[in-house]
């Protein structure tokens, strides 16, 4: 494994023919997804409404937990989805909340991913981003095939072998899809969003087939 090769080209033509046949279903759960700020905001502001209200202010981070905790729950259901569209399966919209099992797990793996990251940036710059780059499919490998955190982060390590450069590149390009996205009044997120999605994890289905 490692040696594995992937086309940006096909990886950005699948990415825009899955948006494009499946608008519908990606508006919704990118409506879904939008709650969470929305009602993060509201906390906050209603904290600093409540200043001096300890029990309140207690109900409110136990809110705030719980909803960045069903944040996460719905990051992992939309890397399912993804995963399901590449496969050649029909998701539906309750894959969305489909990976509550394997939260501690990619709780984990997120918190040592960054602290990996965190570990280059401050040798230097550019250690930092090989290993962002390397370790990136750590989500979907616990998702994928249900591994570990430091299992999923040591193949997604072997899995990128050979083709970092490559990635690093895809990266760009999809920031700066979903840049142009944003500068589109926001409405073109809702193209830009799934088509990144669906073409990393396109990206990741040629690293480590099914």
């Amino acid at each position: 494994m490692g040696n594995q090769k992937f086309s940006k080209k096909e990886a950005l033509r699948f990415g825009w023919i899955t948006m494009k046949n499946n608008i519908g279903f990606f508006i919704g759960i990118l409506l879904v997804a939008g709650l969470f700020p929305v009602a993060s905001g509201i906390i906050n502001k209603t904290v600093e409404l409540n200043k001096g209200n300890n029990a309140v202010i207690f109900l409110l981070l136990v809110i705030a937990i719980a909803i960045w905790a069903l944040q996460r729950v719905v990051e992992m259901g939309s890397m399912r989805i993804a995963l399901k569209f590449n496969d050649k399966e029909k998701p539906i919209f309750s894959d969305l909340f489909s990976c509550f099992s394997l939260f501690f797990k990619y709780i984990a793996g997120t918190i040592l991913y960054l602290l990996i990251m965190i570990g280059g940036l401050c040798l230097l710059v550019v250690p930092g981003i090989i290993w962002m780059i390397k370790f990136q499919f750590f989500g979907y490998l616990i998702i994928d095939k249900n591994l570990g955190p430091i299992e999923a982060l040591k193949k997604s390590y072997e899995i990128t072998r050979g083709v970092k450069w490559d990635l690093f590149l895809f990266h760009v390009i999809m920031m700066a899809l979903v840049f142009l996205g944003a500068l589109c009044l926001l409405v073109g997120l809702f193209a830009a969003i799934p088509m990144a999605l669906v073409a990393y994890t396109y990206v990741y289905r040629k690293l480590s087939p099914k």
